[in-house]
This record gives structure tokens, C-alpha cells and sequence, in this order.
């Protein structure tokens, strides 16, 4: 119990300091309209105050993702906690920090549109592509799930239910954001913060010892911690889908002071509800092997359902059939949203059509393919999600290095998340079974090559911005 409360408690405190000299770095500037004033156009453009903007995050980029991958990665032991932790202040909230800080000081711009302002054009068409894919992938699992278990508790079946789903998806997608999403998203995150913090109290006075971190216990499975947990808690940890959400928010910002608050705080809000899911997963099956037999029972969402139950009786069973349907359906619908504004931005110079018609003609192309995708087994598209997400989170701290290089800014608070993250995808795709499924020593051989390659081409940068600044200190000497 000692190790959670620690591991909770660094988490606050992480908010509280690192998240100000990440704010200190960027620098901040009230004085400075945001894109919700300048560009206000009553759709996505709209002034919403900090606390519905952390609140709506939260909910856009959490859904199912800190509670189902925490559960998994609580396999690999308390050293889950040492990733949540770490992960989340010094990558997560750095990550979620400047992608909705950039996309704000860049007039809500997408995250392709900064990865080729500081990446080049060839990393934002590759990026484009990607982003697009993941959100589809993201939508269309967070669907399935939500519509499997609608068609088994009640009379409808999976494709009206996935029918039903979509007409949702499609209607949150096109009206302005406070219109559905600006009302009802924060009251749904306060839910979901409440089910956290119900489950916690529940879990320490529930008399189940919690599993303190000592190094007899600090891994005790087979599967290598490396990369294999940084992929599996992703949501919690950092999360490259929190980048394509980012912008949503950034484009209801009402001051640049309130992005602390709304981008690192709903990452810690989210670490801090990972971490919980990651005890009670650990605790309450009486460690590993018990909450790997559960899994292989019930699934995660069964391990969800045992838990909550067990904990907090038939508000547990509520809270459990809330989480399992209607979070996800809310992360899906802004994963559709955020791909409707990329793909209204790739297509900006060819369609002229304003307003909704617009909106819808852009959404329609993008419903289909997902919708097909839905009626995939869920845990075959999960299993894509994963290296798909943290590529692009990679790239979005790679973006955010290159920004502060270019502006002469302490580049290494996100360089440093940058190269560990280019390691951990670099050789997860060589080893993942979802990848080329090879050995794991030549798997690490190939991202050392890789992530070394890199890590010069990152020395490069640093040279020749550091001789670009001793050029422009001479003119401004002179």
C-alpha cells in the first residue's frame, strides 16, 4: 500500500512543479487572443471555460484506455507502477502539454500540420496517413466492444446496436462542439474520475494487501518488460491518440495560462486513474497469476465487471456497464471528430463547400470504413492500436523538440521522452507478435540501429541550432 500511495502522491507533486517549468519553458502569454476569439466560428472555434476543457480532455482521450490497459499491464507486476509514474510526468504530460500548446499558438492547427511545419513534408504525409489510421482503428474498436455488450444485455442486435452507435458518432461529429460534448463531457468525466476514486477507497479498505514494489516482486511474469509495457499502458503513460485530440480543446481555449491546466493536468487526472486500475488488477486477484486467469476468463472488461461489483455492489455493476459502454463511445466519437478536422484541412484547397454540408460531406467517407471495421473482432483491431499510437507519439515529441530547438528552448524536456519512446517503437514492431514477430535479441539488435540512427540525427539538430543561435547573437551584438 506504501508503493500506491508513494506512487499517487508523485504523481500530484509532478503536477504541481514539473508541469509549471514545462509551462515556464514554453512560455506563456495571456495577453495573446486564442484561436477560440480569433477565429471564432461558433463549430469548433468556441470559448469554453478551463474546467469544462480538462473535463472534456480527460473523457476524449481516456474512455476505456487507462482502465483496460492498466489492468493488462498489472500483469507485468508493480513495476507497472514505476511506468505510470515516470511516464506520465517526464513523457504523457510533456506530450499532451505542447501538442495542445502548439496546436493553440498555431491557430488549432492539427498534429500532421506540426509535424511537417517541424518535421519536413514527407514525416506530415506519413504522419497524415497514420493519424487517420489510428483514429479509425481507435473509433472503430472503441465501437465494437461498447455494441457487443449492448446486443448481449439487451433485445438489439450488434449491427443496430453498431447502427446506433454511428448515428451518434456522426451527429457529435458535425454540430458545434458545445453543443453535445460542451454539456454532457464533463459531467461524463467527473463520472468516470468518481469510479476511479470510489474503486480506490474501496480497494484500501477492502483488507486485500496491496503489493508494495521490492525487487523479489518487481517483474514477477515472463513477458520482457521492455518494450512490451510501454505499449500496453499506454493511456495513462503517454499516448500518441492524446495528440489528435489535443486540438479539439486547444480551439476552446479561453487563455494560454489555462493549458497547464487542461492538457498536463487531464494526463495526471488520467495517470493518477491507471494507477488505481493497476492495484485493483494487482490486489484484488491476489497478484499476477490470479489477474492472468482472469483475464484469460472473462477478458478485461470482465475484470472491470468482477471488481467493480465486488467493490462497490450494485453501484459497481452500474458504474462497470457505464464504463464499458458509454466511455468508450466517447473517445470514439472525438477519435471521428479529430479525423473529420485533419481531413478537412488535407482537403481544404479542393473543397469550397462552407459550413455543415461541408462537415457532413467530409464525415460520411470517414464513417464507412470504420463502421466496416467494427464489425471486426475487437481484440484483433486492439492489438493494431498499440504500436500505431505510440509512433505517433514519438513523432509529437519529436515535433515538440524541433520547436524549442528552433526557438532556442530547453529542447531536452521532450528530446529526452523523444529518444526513449523512438527505442520503444523501434524495436516493438521487430518483436510484437502483431509485427514481424522476430527474435527478441535480433528484434533489440535492430532497434538499437534504429534508435542510434536517430539519436544522431537528434546530435545534428542540436549543432546546427546551437551554431544558427551563435550567428543570431553576433547580429543582435552588432
Amino acid at each position: 500500500m506504501i508503493t500506491f500511495f508513494a506512487a499517487l502522491a508523485l504523481l500530484i507533486l509532478g503536477y504541481m512543479f514539473y508541469s509549471k517549468f514545462i509551462e515556464k519553458v514554453f512560455g506563456v502569454d495571456d495577453n495573446t487572443p486564442t484561436p477560440a476569439y480569433a477565429q471564432a466560428d461558433n463549430i469548433d472555434y468556441v470559448p469554453m471555460s478551463w474546467w469544462k476543457g480538462n473535463l472534456i480532455q480527460l473523457l476524449n482521450i481516456a474512455g476505456l484506455g487507462p482502465i483496460y490497459g492498466a489492468v493488462a499491464g498489472a500483469l507485468y507486476g508493480p513495476v507497472a507502477f514505476i511506468w505510470i509514474v515516470v511516464g506520465c510526468i517526464f513523457a504523457g504530460g510533456v506530450h499532451d502539454y505542447f501538442s495542445g500548446m502548439m496546436s493553440m499558438r498555431h491557430g488549432g492547427a492539427q498534429f500532421p500540420t506540426l509535424v511537417g511545419r517541424y518535421l519536413g513534408k514527407n514525416a506530415k504525409v506519413f504522419i497524415n496517413g497514420l493519424s487517420l489510421v489510428l483514429m479509425l482503428l481507435v473509433a472503430a474498436a472503441f465501437t465494437a466492444g461498447p455494441a457487443q455488450l449492448i446486443a448481449q444485455i439487451t433485445p438489439i442486435s450488434f449491427i443496430w446496436a453498431l447502427a446506433l452507435i454511428f448515428a451518434y458518432f456522426v451527429l457529435a461529429t458535425i454540430l458545434p462542439i458545445n453543443r453535445i460534448i460542451g454539456r454532457i463531457y464533463p459531467l461524463l468525466g467527473g463520472i468516470l474520475l468518481f469510479m476511479a476514486i470510489a474503486v480506490a477507497v474501496a480497494l484500501v479498505f477492502s483488507g486485500k494487501p496491496m503489493p508494495n514494489l521490492t525487487f523479489s516482486n518487481l517483474h514477477p511474469g515472463e513477458l520482457p518488460i521492455w518494450p512490451l509495457l510501454m505499449v500496453t499502458v499506454s493511456c495513462g503513460a503517454i499516448s500518441g491518440f492524446h495528440s489528435t485530440q489535443s486540438p479539439i480543446i486547444a480551439r476552446t481555449m479561453k487563455k494560454e495560462t489555462d493549458g497547464r491546466k487542461i492538457f498536463y493536468g487531464a494526463m495526471v487526472i488520467e495517470g493518477i486513474i491507471a494507477l488505481i486500475w493497476a492495484a485493483a488488477g494487482m490486489t484484488f486477484f491476489n497478484g499476477t497469476e490470479g489477474l492472468g486467469a482472469a483475464l484469460a476468463a472473462g477478458g478485461p472488461s470482465g475484470v472491470v465487471n468482477d471488481i467493480s461489483i465486488s467493490l462497490l455492489g450494485t453501484l459497481g455493476g452500474i458504474l462497470a456497464i457505464f464504463g464499458v459502454i458509454i466511455l468508450p463511445i466517447t473517445t470514439g466519437d472525438t477519435a471521428l471528430r479529430s479525423s473529420r478536422m485533419i481531413l478537412a484541412d488535407l482537403l481544404s484547397k479542393f473543397t469550397k463547400t462552407d459550413g455543415t454540408l461541408r462537415i457532413l460531406l467530409i464525415t460520411v467517407p470517414l464513417a464507412i470504413p470504420t463502421f466496416y471495421m467494427a464489425t471486426i473482432d475487437y481484440t484483433f483491431l486492439w492489438r493494431y492500436v498499440g504500436w500505431t499510437n505510440q509512433v505517433v507519439a514519438t513523432f509529437m515529441l519529436w515535433t515538440a523538440t524541433m520547436y524549442l530547438l528552433k526557438n532556442y528552448k530547453m529542447h531536452w524536456i521532450s528530446g529526452v521522452p523523444a529518444m526513449f519512446m523512438t527505442g520503444v517503437v523501434s524495436m516493438y514492431i521487430f518483436y510484437a507478435p502483431e509485427g514481424l514477430n522476430m527474435e527478441y535479441h535480433i528484434a533489440a539488435m535492430i532497434g538499437s540501429v534504429i534508435t542510434l540512427a536517430v539519436a544522431l540525427w537528434y546530435i545534428a539538430q542540436i549543432l546546427k541550432y546551437r551554431a544558427a543561435k551563435q550567428v543570431d547573437s553576433k547580429y543582435e551584438t552588432v
